[in-house]
C-alpha cells in the first residue's frame, strides 16, 4: 500500500517551487487527489501546470482553483473542491513571499502584505480546513511550511521572520486545540531551497557565486530541492508520522544544527 493510499490533500502555492514538489510527492505516494490552489496556472519553470503534470505522470486526480490566499471565500473554494471526493484529508499551507529589506524602509503596507498572505491566510486557512475536518470526524492532517527565519530570525529580511515566526507558535497552538479531534498539525522549516520565490538571479556570474559560498556552509555540501521537502511533507502526513503533532521538521542540510 503506497503510503498515501485513497488521501486527498490541497497544497496551495503548488504551481512552483516547494508546493509543487509537495503535490508531486504526495501524487507519487498515491494520494487519490490533489487540489493545486495557487493565484496563476501557469508554472514559474518549464513544463505544464502542476494539477495537468500529475495526472499525466501519476495515477493521482487533480484540479486546479484559483485561490488567493487573503481572501476567505478562495480559500474555502479550494477546501471544497477536496471535499468532491472521498473527504479532504491534508492540508498544505505552503504558499508565501519572500523579499530581502531594509528594516529601516519597510513601511506598515510591505509589513502588512507579508503578515496577510504568509501568516493571516494560513490563520484563516487552517480555520476553514479545520471546520471540516472536525465535522468530517476521520482527523487528518495540517502542514504549515515555515523556514528556518522563523525559528531564528534573519535581519535581512525582519518582516519575513516575523510572519514565519508566528507561523511556528501558530503550529503548535493548533496542533493543541485540534489534537482532540486526531487532527495533526506540524511545520517545515526549509533552508536553502533551489525555487524562484524570489525571482531570478539577472547576473548568472553572482548566482554562481552564492551557490558556491553557501554549498560550501551546509554540511551536505548542495543545494535543497523542492523534492526534499516534498518528502519531509509526505512522512507528515503519512501513518508512519501517526503519532506526531506540534512538531517543527528542520530541512537545511543541516545548517541550523552548527550555525
Amino acid at each position: 500500500m503506497a503510503l498515501l493510499d485513497g488521501q486527498t490533500a490541497v497544497v496551495t502555492g503548488a504551481i512552483s517551487g516547494i508546493g509543487r514538489g509537495i503535490a508531486h510527492g504526495f501524487a507519487e505516494h498515491g494520494a487519490e487527489a490533489v487540489i493545486v490552489a495557487d493565484i496563476r496556472e501557469d508554472p514559474k519553470e518549464d513544463g505544464p501546470p502542476t494539477h495537468e503534470l500529475l495526472e499525466t505522470e501519476t495515477d493521482t486526480s487533480s484540479e486546479f482553483v484559483e485561490c488567493d490566499v487573503t481572501k476567505r471565500a478562495d480559500l474555502r473554494e479550494a477546501v471544497e473542491a477536496g471535499e468532491k471526493y472521498d473527504g479532504l484529508d491534508v492540508m498544505v499551507n505552503n504558499a508565501g513571499i519572500w523579499h530581502a529589506e531594509d528594516f529601516f524602509e519597510v513601511t506598515e503596507d510591505d509589513y502588512q502584505r507579508m503578515m496577510d498572505i504568509n501568516l493571516k491566510g494560513v490563520y484563516f486557512r487552517s480555520q476553514i480546513v479545520g471546520e471540516h475536518l472536525v465535522k468530517n470526524g476521520d482527523g487528518g492532517s495540517i502542514v504549515n511550511i515555515s523556514s528556518i527565519a522563523g525559528l531564528f530570525g534573519n535581519g535581512n529580511w525582519p518582516t519575513y521572520s516575523a510572519s514565519k515566526g508566528g507561523l511556528t507558535t501558530f503550529t503548535y497552538s493548533l496542533a493543541h486545540k485540534l489534537g482532540e479531534h486526531g487532527i495533526r498539525v506540524n511545520t517545515i522549516h526549509p533552508g536553502g531551497i533551489q525555487t524562484m520565490i524570489g525571482g531570478e538571479a539577472t547576473e548568472p556570474e553572482a548566482a554562481a557565486e552564492q551557490a558556491e559560498q553557501f554549498t560550501q556552509m551546509v554540511p551536505l555540501g548542495r543545494y535543497g530541492q523542492p523534492d526534499d521537502v516534498a518528502g519531509a511533507a509526505t512522512f507528515l502526513v503519512s501513518d508512519l508520522a501517526s503519532y506526531v503533532t506540534g512538531e517543527s521538521l528542520v530541512v537545511d542540510s543541516g545548517w541550523t544544527s552548527w550555525r
